[in-house]
This record gives C-alpha cells, structure tokens and sequence, in this order.
C-alpha cells in the first residue's frame, strides 16, 4: 500500500493529474504537487479507484492531452490556500507539446531522486512522454487546436535562448529515435517537413542585424548535425525546377543566403533599413554602422559555413545532397555573367537567384577552403585540373567520382587542348578540387557582377554631383531632384560597398586568390607533384598542360579581386603585402606569354593586377590612405624583376592585334595601367636596368629578320602618341567652337530637343578629349623618361626621322600658330596640359640631343630652331 501510495504521488509530481478530488487538508501533502488537473471522467469510470498506477497511468496522459481547456479541471492539491501562479501555469498548461517536455524534465528529476524501488517506474513515466510526443507529431489532428509544429519550434527558440538547449536535444533525440524505429503512420521526413515550412516562413522576414535570426539559425545549426534531420533537410532543399536558378533562392537555404544589408528589390530604397540619408550622417557615423553590420556579417557566414560543413561531414549521403545541390545550383545561374543578362533587369531577377545570394554563397565556400588556403599546403597541389573537363556523367557517376559541378567542359581555358591530348581523368577526385571549382565558380557567378554594380554606381555619383553642383549654381529647379537621386544612389553604394568589404571575408578571398596564382604557376611549369617547385627561368616547353583545362575564370576572379581591392579596400593590400610575392610571380608567368595564356584580353588584364598590388605612385600623406611601405619592399626586392619588365612590354605589344572587332579602341583602355607601372619600374634601379638591357639588344639586332621587341614597343608607342594627340585635338577644337556657339546664346533658340542633342554632344565631346589626353600626356611622359638614358635607339636613322617629325607636329599645335584653336574655357576640366607637354616634348629633344655625335645632335636640334 505505501509503495502504491508513493507511485500515486510520483505519478501526480511528474504528469499533474490527480484522480483524487478529496479535500487537500486529508491529503498527507508530503510529496504532493500544488495543483493538479483532476481527471473526472476517468475517476468517475474507475469508480473506486482514486490513485495513478502504472496500469491507468497512460490511459491518464492521453486523457489530460485530449482535454481542449486543461486549465478549467485544476484541484487544489493542499491545503495552502495562497495564489501559486507558477503551479496554476503549469499544471494547466494547454499546448500539448510544451506540456509533454516539462513532464519529461520533471520524470529526469524523479529518476535522480527515487528510491531504487521506484526508479523503474519513473523510467517508465519518462519513457511514456517520448511515446507520447511521437503520437502527436504523427496524428497531430487527434488534438483539437494544437499547433504541435509552431509549438516545436518555439519551444526550441526558448531552449537556445535561456541556454538550456542540452536538456531539448536529449528530450529531442529520444523522440526522433522513437520516430524512426516505426514509420508506417507517417515517414520522419513527413513529420519534419512541416517544421521547415514554419522556419522558411519565418526566416524570409528578418533582417541581417536582427539577433532573432541568429536563434534560428542555431537551430538550424543542430538540425544539420542531427544524422535523421540532416536527411531530411538534404532532401527539403531541393528545388521543385531544379534547372531555373532563381528556385534556388525560394529553398530554406536558399532563403538564409538571400538575408543582407543590399537592397532586397535593386532600386527601391523605400523600406531599407541601411544608410538612409547617408548626406546627413556624419562619415563617422557611416563608418559605425558599417562597422557594426560587418560584425553580423561576420557571424551570419560563420553560420552558415558551419551549416554546410556539418551537412559535408555528417554522412557520403548528406555531402552528396549538398554538393549536388550547390552543382545544379551554379549551374541554373551559369547566365548570370552574360551580357544581356545585365541588360534586362527585369528578366535577370525572374532568371537566377540575387547578388546577396551568390556573395553570402561565396563567404561561406571561402571559409570551408581556408585549411589548405595556404602558400605552402600540401593539400593545395592535390588539386586535379580534368576536373573540369569532364562531360556528361550520370547521377551514379557525379556521386563515385564525387564531381557535382556541371557544364565546365564548356568553358574556356587558359590554352587550347591538343587534338590528340586526351585529359587523364581521375577515379575520384578529392574535396580539395570540388571546393576550389565550386568556390570559384561562385565568386565568377557573385563578386564580378558587384564590383561591375560598384563602378558603375561611382561613375553615376561623380557625374550626378557635379550635376547638382552646377544646377545649385545656376539656381536650376532640378536641383532638388537631382539631391534625390544622390541621395538614393549614395544608400545603394554604401550598402554594396558595405556587403562586399567585410573584412574576413576579403581576408579568406585574399588567402584563396594567392594560393591560387600559386597553384596556377605551379602548373604552368608542369609541377605534377605535391611538392611546390621554385619558380626559374626560362620555363620550361609547354606540352601536354594541365592549363588546358583551367577555366579562365580562375585568371579572372583573381584579377577582378586585386582590381577591386584596389579600388575600394586598399589597406588589405598593405596588410597582406608579403603574399604579393606569388601575385607577381603569376603575372610574370602569364602576362607575356601567349603560350600559357592565350587570351590577349586576359592577360592585359593582368597589367591591371600589376597595376593594383604595386605601390602607388599619386600616394598623398594622408592618414586617412594606406601606407605603400610594405608593397614597396616586395615590389622593389622582387627577384624576378626583369622577366617582369619583359613581359609588361610584351603584352603591351601583343595587344596591338587581338583579333577582336573593337582592338583599335580597346588598345588604349589596356594600355592605360601599363604606363604608371613602366614609370615606377624606370624609377627602381632593377627594372630599369632590364629595360636598358632590353633596348639595348634591340640596338644591336635591328636588322633582324623579326624585329626586337624594344623596337616593335617603341614603334607603337609613337604611333599612340601621334594617334591619340591629334585625336585630342581635334576633340579640343570642336569644344572650343561649341563653347564660343553656347556663349553667344546660339542655342537658346534651339528646340529643347536640339539643344538636349547639343549638350550631350558638348559632353561626349568633353569625355572624348579628357581621355585621349591623360593617354597622351601618358605616352609623350614615357617617352621623356625612356630617352634620358636610352638613346642610341632613337637617334637610329630607323626612329630619329619618325620622334623629329612627331615633336616638330606636337610643338605646332601647342605653341605655334595653330595653338589659338585648342584654348577652351577649362584646361584641367578636359586634363588638358600644355605646358607639361611642351616640357616633356623639350626633355626629349634635350635628352636625345646630348648624343655625343655632333652630326646627330645638329639633326635633331634644327626642327626646334625651325619650330621656333
């Protein structure tokens, strides 16, 4: 009877449900709970029986889970009669879910606090909540009202917030386990599918700096270690088209990876929650909200880095979901990158998933290649390039050879493969060459598009400032408007910049870009070992190359990536400056040479890269700029400086033929970065003395059957210098006569049509001459700087008629008779420099003058006395 008694009174502390209803104060309250729900039914079917026993007790749980309005039956259980609002709340709780964890809270105390005698029977009581909790996930429509799922998540939430989500999991991993042991009811991924409609639902509507979605995200972060639940989530994220790109975006994950600080809908600054009115903030206010988004940033990608490694470690059948879902992924987006996609906004956005997707994808994939994102990773040269020349494998075949990326055969590489060269592909290929193919192709799909988005957002700024400024001159009613626009414009670039320069972020993508030029010398030397060999030369014959199946989208995400870091987050370059050694090393290998990188676009972009990891030479002492210090040692040190040297003027040549329809233009937009790099190269002794040495080969074989390639550089740069100031000229002179014809009011009378056309020409016009003259001042400086130590080659009867009749055409125009045509209102407006031209044209003719030869310095003297 006693141990009865005391089952009766366990049962009660566990379930709070009593079949006693007697008055509390014949109670012996030794043991028992506050409150209880009181059975009425049951007691009235038992009749004579008003205890709990092992024999009722689960007919007594299902009972008080049918009851629709628990807290209506509660019974004062002693004879204590002051309010206990705790035991009223829990004893009547009404959400059936939350009711059956806390019984199984309390079942754990039991069992740690019975005698032996009893500890079977509070077992039983525990166990009976897990069977119990299965029951209502499987026929949740038993129980009227009861949202069992909404109460599952919530119930989680609260867990992970008051830290006690130790004690869920157990509760959580019982009742999965009891799930799975017997589906026929309900399959487990039945049961949890509905789990993942709520939190798509829920995710979708918070932002990047809300700490809510950090909870769920943890939840999510068990839910993918979670061997049962990984599966299904594996299985949940599957598009319902999985060849339209933007499905991908409507998936759970891909709900998460679409939550940033850019614009939801691109354009509409109207309910976005960054940077408004960035004109009346402060640039230290700017900085801290900026600053504080990078530390949610930060977070948010660690989460869901750990989100996807936990779905890659947990089993091969998870890994091959997630890989494959990320495969057909970037593969629905591959016409991201076309040029029409861009064009057609409208299109683009039903088409393929966002910008904030594909960087949040990036940040992630960046972190899971960090382990061998290191110069000298063992692991790095096990990356096997036929990766991406595989073609059309079956489902069984993508998950042997654990390839998951599609379409890659189809890309271009860095060097066509040989007829006969057919590629040696792998058994298997390791999870080194999937994550770096899967990374890159990521950032090529996300990173390029941005820093395009960037440029053309500053291109946009600067021209609407000066708008603005000139209709607040003129009292313009436009003024107003245009202030708008900036303003929006303005929210948009700060947001773009401020998502694309979290510093981790650009930090993994720095460690991941040089282990690539890395990775990209090594094969171009033909290393096929494990070991990284050291760079000499000359390199070795190209045959049989892995290049011929590295896509060039490698070449280009790490040009892109150095471009942009120049242009937006120069510090890094400073900071990271000893990994510029292997940048240069890449450059140096494939900028000059056609047969390592055959594209002459790619490797002019490469100048570019120079370009921007090299120090600069406008650099103002401004605290606010990074320092070059660090960049000037390794530039200035770098062993390899006269390869370097040769292949700068190799490109340079190189890109006066492409083959492309548009190469006359685009020779000049190429050769733009060449010129400060040749001018800080003449400035350090190494490279100028592989320069002279360079000219001075082209001395000594001008009669060559294929001329040196000093001569063939010096050939093209006078023909840019005759080309592009006689081009500035002539844009100069018709400024000029539309200036004088605005003056005078000729166009007040114009239709607004006609004078609209007048104006954007007068603008064209002023676009056309500023660039052609920053190219010429580039090309006539360079010429004053190569003559005042080489000058053998120019005072070569081959050159010395061509630099004569150039300088004496140049000085004509700018201080002759004609000089009167080029004087519009605003010379630095169109970087119009005159007087630094006649300098440098003077440091020519001075330069190549001193030549010991009298006869030689009379030639090239006289045009100037006749020019006089």
């Amino acid at each position: 009877l006693c141990e009865q008694l005391n089952i009766n009174h366990m049962i009660q502390r566990i379930f709070l449900i009593t079949l006693d209803n007697s008055d509390p104060s014949l109670k012996s309250g030794n043991g028992i709970p506050a409150r209880c729900v009181y059975l009425e039914e049951m007691a009235a079917d038992l009749d004579e029986q008003d205890w709990l026993d092992m024999e009722n007790v689960e007919q007594a749980l299902f009972t008080r889970l049918l009851l629709q309005e628990p807290g209506n039956h509660l019974i004062y259980m002693t004879s204590a009669s002051t309010q206990n609002l705790s035991a009223d709340r829990d004893a009547g709780e009404k959400q059936i879910l939350r009711y059956l964890y806390a019984c199984f809270q309390r079942a754990k105390e039991e069992i740690t606090k019975v005698p032996e005698n009893l500890l079977p029977f509070a077992i039983r009581c525990r166990d009976l909540t897990v069977s119990n909790t299965r029951t209502v996930l499987l026929t949740p429509e038993i129980y009227v009202n009861q949202n069992v799922y909404e109460q599952l998540v919530d119930l989680m939430l609260e867990a992970l917030r008051g830290a006690d989500f130790e004690n869920m999991t157990e509760f959580l991993e019982e009742v999965i386990e009891a799930l799975t042991m017997d589906e026929e009811v309900r399959t487990f991924g039945e049961v949890m599918i509905p789990v993942f409609d709520i939190l798509l639902g829920r995710i979708r509507d918070l932002d990047l700096c809300q700490i809510l979605l950090y909870t769920y995200l943890d939840m999510l972060l068990y839910f993918t270690r979670q061997k049962d639940i990984a599966k299904v989530f594996a299985d949940y994220i599957q598009p319902k088209d999985p060849s339209n790109g933007q499905m991908y975006q409507k998936t759970l994950l891909g709900a998460i990876l679409s939550i940033s600080c850019l614009l939801k809908t691109p354009g509409v600054v109207e309910n976005h929650g960054y940077f408004l009115n960035p004109s009346r903030s402060s640039p230290q206010e700017i900085k801290v909200q900026e600053s504080n988004i990078h530390q949610f940033m930060a977070q948010f990608h660690e989460k869901i880095y750990q989100m996807l490694k936990n779905l890659l470690q947990l089993s091969p059948e998870t890994k091959h979901r997630i890989l494959s879902w990320l495969g057909n992924c970037l593969h629905a987006n591959a016409g991201r990158t076309k040029i029409w996609a861009n064009q057609m906004p409208e299109i683009f956005f039903q088409m393929y998933a966002s910008d904030a997707f594909f960087l949040n994808l990036g940040a992630a994939l960046l972190k899971l290649c960090q382990p061998f994102c290191k110069p000298k990773s063992p692991k790095l040269l096990t990356f096997n390039p036929t990766y991406c020349a595989l073609k059309e494998l079956n489902e069984e075949e993508r998950r042997s050879k654990n390839v998951h990326m599609k379409g890659l055969e189809k890309e271009t590489c860095f060097i066509p493969a040989v007829t006969e060269q057919e590629p040696e592909f792998a058994h298997s290929y390791n999870l080194v060459t999937e994550n770096l193919v899967l990374t890159q192709y990521t950032l090529h799909l996300g990173l390029h598009r941005l820093h395009d988005q960037m440029v053309k957002i500053n291109q946009s700024l600067h021209r609407l400032q000066l708008a603005w400024r000139e209709a607040q001159q003129t009292s313009s009613p436009a003024a107003d408007s245009l202030r708008e626009q900036f303003e929006r414009l303005m929210t948009i670039y700060l947001s773009t910049k401020t998502a694309m320069t979290e510093p981790q972020m650009l930090q993994n993508c720095l460690n991941l870009q040089v282990c690539m030029a890395v990775l990209l010398v090594q094969l171009a030397v033909g290393n096929q070992g494990t070991e990284p060999v050291d760079l000499t030369f000359p390199l070795p014959g190209v045959e049989r190359s892995a290049l011929a199946y590295v896509p060039e989208f490698f070449a280009d995400n790490l040009g892109d990536f150095f471009i942009f870091l120049r242009r937006f987050a120069d510090d890094i370059l400073e900071t990271s400056a000893d990994s510029l050694e292997h940048v240069l090393h890449f450059v140096t290998v494939f900028m000059g040479d056609v047969e390592r990188m055959k594209n002459p676009h790619l490797r002019a972009k490469l100048a570019e890269v120079l370009e921007a990891v090299m120090p600069h030479l406008d650099q103002t002492q401004n605290p606010l700029v990074s320092s070059v210090f660090h960049r000037k040692r390794v530039f200035c040190s770098y062993y390899h400086a006269a390869h370097l040297a040769e292949a700068l003027i190799k490109v340079f040549v190189d890109i006066e033929f492409t083959g492309d329809p548009h190469q006359f233009e685009q020779k000049f937009n190429y050769r733009r970065p060449m010129y400060p790099i040749l001018k800080y190269m003449w400035g350090t002794d190494s490279y100028r003395q592989s320069i002279k040495a360079l000219a001075d080969y082209a001395s000594e074989n001008l009669e060559a059957m294929n001329p040196p390639l000093f001569l063939r550089f010096l050939n093209l740069l006078m023909n840019d210098a005759i080309f592009l100031l006689d081009e500035a000229i002539q844009y100069l002179s018709k400024i000029k006569i539309q200036q004088i014809e605005k003056d005078r009011g000729e166009w007040d009378n114009l239709s607004q049509e006609a004078r609209h056309e007048k104006e954007s020409s007068l603008q064209m016009f002023g676009q056309l001459a500023r660039f052609h003259n920053i190219m010429s001042n580039e090309t006539i400086g360079t010429l004053a700087f190569l003559t005042s130590e080489i000058k053998s080659l120019f005072v070569h009867p081959f050159l010395a008629e061509r630099i004569i009749s150039m300088l004496n055409y140049f000085l004509q125009h700018l201080v002759g008779p004609k000089m009167g045509a080029l004087k519009v209102k605003d010379f630095s407006e169109f970087d119009f420099k005159p007087q630094q031209l006649v300098s440098d044209i003077c440091t020519i003719y001075l330069n190549l003058g001193y030549e010991p030869t009298e006869t030689k310095m009379k030639r090239l003297l006289l045009p100037m006395r006749e020019g006089e």
